[in-house]
C-alpha cells in the first residue's frame, strides 16, 4: 500500500505549461457532446413540429395569360423640368420644398424685383408724359383746324389775304403732324412699360405645368441664371418638377427576342420595391434602335395605375404576356414558388423514374403531392397537374421531410 504522501501528489494538479492533462476531461468531453446528440435525436423522434415556411398557390385561372418574355428597366417620367427663372437675379424667396405638390402657373420663387420694377415706374412716368403731351397736341390741332375754317370763310367775303389762309393751312398740317408723331411715340411709352411689366413679371418663376417637385435647387440670397456661368456660383435652375401623370417603364429587351414583343400587347409589372405588387400595363412603342454594347432594344411601357407609390427611377420588372383567346378554355392547374418543388435524383438503371412533388399543409402535417410541371416565370413554376390552387405548400423544404411529419409554420404568408 503506498503511503500517504504518494496519495496526495498523484492528486495534485501539474499546472506548468506543457504539462499533459488528465485524459478523464476529455473522455467527458466526448460523452457530453454524445449526450447532447442522442437528446436531439429523441427530441425529433418525440414528434416536434419541423419549422417551415409556405406559400399559396395561385390558380392558374386567375393568374393571367402566360408570360412570353420578362425585362427589366425603370420608371421614367415623360414630363420633367428644372424650373429656372428667365433673367439673371438673386434670389429673394423660395417658395417649394421636396415632395411638394403644385399646380400649373403656381409661383415657386421670387427674384430680387427692384431693379425690374424701376423700370416700370420710368415706363410708367414716361407714358403718362406722353399721354399729356399727346391731349395738348389734340387741343392745339383743334384750334388749327377752327383757325383755318375762319380763314376760308373770310377769304370767301375777301376781307383777308390769299397768304393769311395759307399760313393757316400749314399750322393746321404742322399741328396734324406733330400729333401723330406724338401717337407713335405714345405707343412705344406703351410698349416699353409692357415691357417693363415683363420684367417684373419674370422675377416670379412659375411651374410651367402640374406635378411633384422632387429636388429643390436654390435659396434666398443665392444668384439664379438662365445661362450656366461656367463653374460659378450661379445657380441654373430653382427645383426639379415631375408630372407624375406622365410616368412609364422603360425597358431594355434582349435584341434576340425582340420579336416576341408587339405594340399595345399586355405587360405586367411588378417594382421592386413592392414585389407583391402586379400592376397591369402595356406596350406603348419599341425605340427604333438598339443599344450595340448591350445588345437591347428600349421598349416603352404604360402603366394602367397612377398610385402614388409609383416615383421616377424605381426598379420594375416587367412580364410581356401572350394574348389571350376570348374562345380558348380557361387554363387549369396552379402556380408554385420555383423553390417548393422537391426534384427527385435521377433514377437508378432499370428503375422507374419518380415524379417531382411538392409538400402542402394540411391539418399541421406535410403532405407529399406528386406533380406535373409547366412553364416557369418570376421565380414561380406552374403546376398542370396536382394542384387545383389555393392550396398552401411548402417553400424549400427541409431535407429529410417526410409525408405526415408534423409541422409549424414558421413564416406563412401568400404570393
Amino acid at each position: 500500500m503506498s503511503r500517504p504522501e504518494e496519495q496526495l501528489r498523484d492528486l495534485r494538479i501539474d499546472r506548468r505549461p506543457g504539462a499533459a492533462r488528465p485524459r478523464s476531461r476529455r473522455k467527458w468531453f466526448v460523452l457530453g457532446g454524445v449526450a447532447t446528440i442522442i437528446v436531439a435525436l429523441v427530441v425529433v423522434m418525440s414528434g416536434r413540429p419541423v419549422p417551415v415556411e409556405t406559400a399559396v398557390a395561385r390558380s392558374a385561372a386567375e393568374a393571367g395569360p402566360p408570360t412570353l418574355l420578362d425585362a427589366s428597366g425603370f420608371v421614367t417620367a415623360r414630363r420633367i423640368a428644372t424650373v429656372s427663372a428667365e433673367v439673371t437675379g438673386r434670389v429673394a424667396e423660395v417658395l417649394i420644398e421636396e415632395g411638394m405638390t403644385v399646380e400649373e402657373g403656381q409661383v415657386l420663387a421670387r427674384l430680387d424685383a427692384t431693379e425690374a420694377q424701376a423700370q416700370l415706374d420710368l415706363a410708367s412716368a414716361q407714358v403718362a408724359s406722353s399721354e399729356s403731351q399727346l391731349a395738348e397736341a389734340r387741343t392745339q390741332l383743334s384750334l388749327a383746324e377752327v383757325t383755318l375754317k375762319r380763314q376760308q370763310e373770310l377769304i370767301g367775303r375777301q376781307l383777308v389775304s390769299q397768304s393769311a389762309l395759307d399760313q393757316a393751312k400749314a399750322d393746321r398740317d404742322a399741328r396734324a403732324a406733330r400729333l401723330a408723331a406724338l401717337q407713335k411715340a405714345a405707343q412705344v411709352a406703351r410698349e416699353q412699360r409692357a415691357l417693363a411689366a415683363i420684367g417684373v413679371e419674370n422675377t416670379e418663376i412659375k411651374a410651367p405645368f402640374s406635378g411633384v417637385i422632387v429636388a429643390k435647387a436654390a435659396q434666398p440670397g443665392e444668384m439664379i441664371s438662365p445661362i450656366s456661368a461656367g463653374g460659378g456660383f450661379t445657380r441654373t435652375g430653382i427645383g426639379t418638377l415631375v408630372d407624375m401623370d406622365s410616368l412609364e417603364v422603360n425597358v431594355d429587351v434582349n435584341e434576340a427576342f425582340i420579336g416576341r414583343v408587339q405594340p399595345k400587347m399586355p405587360v405586367e409589372a411588378v417594382l421592386n420595391a413592392y414585389p407583391d405588387w402586379r400592376i397591369p400595363g402595356s406596350v406603348i412603342a419599341i425605340v427604333p434602335t438598339a443599344d450595340r454594347t448591350k445588345a437591347t432594344v428600349k421598349v416603352r411601357i404604360a402603366l394602367d395605375s397612377r398610385d402614388p407609390r409609383i416615383v421616377p427611377d424605381m426598379g420594375v420588372r416587367v412580364s410581356f404576356l401572350a394574348p389571350v383567346d376570348p374562345a380558348a378554355p380557361a387554363p387549369s392547374g396552379a402556380f408554385v414558388p420555383e423553390a417548393a418543388i422537391v426534384q427527385p435524383a435521377p433514377p437508378a438503371e432499370g428503375e422507374d423514374a419518380v415524379p417531382p412533388a411538392v409538400f402542402v399543409v394540411e391539418d399541421g402535417a406535410a403532405r407529399r403531392v406528386e406533380v406535373a410541371l409547366g412553364a416557369s416565370a418570376n421565380a414561380e413554376r406552374l403546376v398542370t397537374a396536382g394542384l387545383a390552387g389555393g392550396e398552401t405548400v411548402i417553400v424549400a423544404p427541409p431535407p429529410g421531410l417526410a409525408d405526415g411529419d408534423r409541422v409549424a409554420v414558421a413564416a406563412p404568408g401568400g404570393r
